[in-house]
């Protein structure tokens, strides 16, 4: 079986995750604290970052951008990726805004701040960060509503990675409570959509000792 190491809260973690799901492939979840610098973890990965996916035959696959484009390849329907070329280019786009741009403006200020902060003993969050944090969210469930409004998924008529992608990021900064989802209706919709996957659910299940998410969480219907 597939070997799955990861970490609370990881967008990127949390990605590989439902793309496992959806192509239907059966993995088991292994907690990776990556600030403990584990010889045997380091073997896997010299980067010392999660997710990481140990295959059958022992292969370990790092950096979720590859590990997706692994699976994409060797796993069944449905595609992800897009099933044309502009298709695919638009999926790939989307996911970089969301594991880059947004992980940049959102994740890493929010998520960064508040969680890994606090397990990494770094002291409080800064203010600064957490007030970009929570601007800069605004304009992208903003963009998601202007893209869902348009299309029926973000990247065009079929789920893809890019739905997952975004969600993976909205659904850790949601476990703080910090996603403004009044005033993004389209967004919030869409979201929900995403919510109720069977692949989604179990991401949502997930708890951090000590630190309760808000009671919408994990409610399919907000």
């Amino acid at each position: 079986m597939r070997t799955l190491y990861h970490l609370w809260l990881s967008p990127f973690c949390r990605k590989v995750r439902v793309v496992l799901s959806e192509k239907k492939m059966d993995f088991e979840l292994k907690l990776e604290k990556t600030w403990e610098r584990r010889e045997d973890f380091l073997r896997l990965d010299p980067a010392g970052e999660v997710p990481v996916l140990v295959e059958p035959d022992g292969t370990a696959l790092a950096d979720s951008a590859a590990i997706c484009e692994f699976l994409e390849e060797v796993g069944s329907e449905p595609p992800l990726l897009g099933r044309h070329s502009l298709e695919r280019a638009e999926v790939r786009r989307l996911v970089a805004w969301f594991d880059r741009k947004f992980n940049r403006e959102v994740t890493e200020n929010l998520v960064g701040e508040k969680v890994l902060k606090r397990f990494l003993g770094l002291g409080e969050p800064r203010v600064q960060a957490l007030r970009a944090g929570y601007a800069n969210i605004q304009t992208h469930l903003a963009y998601i509503g202007f893209l869902t409004e348009r299309r029926k998924w973000l990247a065009g008529e079929e789920f893809s990675l890019a739905d997952i992608a975004a969600a993976a990021h909205l659904s850790a900064v949601d476990y703080l409570g910090d996603v403004p989802w009044e005033g993004h209706a389209a967004a919030k919709e869409w979201y929900t959509r995403i919510k109720s996957r069977p692949s989604f659910r179990a991401v949502l299940a997930d708890r951090i000792a000590g630190l309760a998410p808000p009671k919408h969480y994990a409610d399919l219907d907000f």
